[in-house]
């Protein structure tokens, strides 16, 4: 049987990294606290539960953590609109779709942003199933988003594509392989360390290549 697909939504569908990166900048800035850019960059994929602690550190956490991560989605949903599917995201999903697999679209946003993304794509009627943070008790590089991906179609072997590190360090501790796109902003040197047992430099790329992935039911 064709492996079950899990396909990362931000920064491998749809192409969110920066915004999502200046939205969590103004929301620290709100609040008196100047984070790097390129350090909140780094850890977007995270959840915001991990982000938090990761780019300021435990004690804005236990301070200001309640009230930076709702910053961050009213300034996020400011820029939503200039948000776009990433080129090939649609075509992928109909290909590994003809080609047997269970699709499911893994993410730990808020139910309102994958509904914006499912309609972006255009996917509702072609994902068998999609994750949100409702779903999700703690966030990548937790394995949790993927093992609820795997339990809402009955489980199975599965590979997950994603842009991040924390998606390849999410899958491999759920034990599936990962396959790396470098849309999200990190290297493929990166994403290979996190895991990644092949990296593509877009979604056509992989696309053209499929025969010769992991995704390959036949080989």
């Amino acid at each position: 049987m064709a492996p079950v697909a899990i396909l990362d939504i931000d920064g491998t569908l749809v192409d969110t990294n920066f915004q999502h990166a200046v939205a969590w900048y103004r929301a620290f800035h709100q609040h008196g606290v100047v984070i790097p850019l390129w350090r909140i960059h780094r850890s977007i994929g995270m959840g915001g539960d991990q982000l938090v602690p990761s780019v300021a550190g435990d004690e804005v956490e236990e301070q200001l953590g309640d009230d930076v991560r709702p910053a961050h989605d009213a300034i996020y949903f400011t820029m939503i609109a200039e948000v776009e599917p990433l080129p090939g995201a649609r075509d992928l999903i109909v290909e590994l779709k003809d080609r047997g697999h269970t699709v499911v679209l893994a993410s730990s946003a808020k139910a309102t942003e994958v509904d914006h993304y499912l309609d972006l794509l255009d996917a509702r009627d072609l994902a068998d199933d999609w994750t949100s943070s409702s779903d999700v008790e703690v966030t990548k590089p937790s394995p949790d988003v993927v093992g609820v991906a795997l339990d809402k179609i009955g489980g199975g072997e599965a590979v997950l594509v994603g842009d991040s590190i924390y998606d390849c360090e999410a899958a491999i501790r759920a034990g599936v392989t990962a396959l790396g796109v470098v849309t999200g902003g990190f290297g493929e040197a990166e994403l290979r360390e996190a895991g990644a047992v092949a990296v593509y430099d877009s979604l056509p790329d992989l696309q053209h290549q499929l025969d010769q992935s992991p995704l390959n039911s036949g080989g």
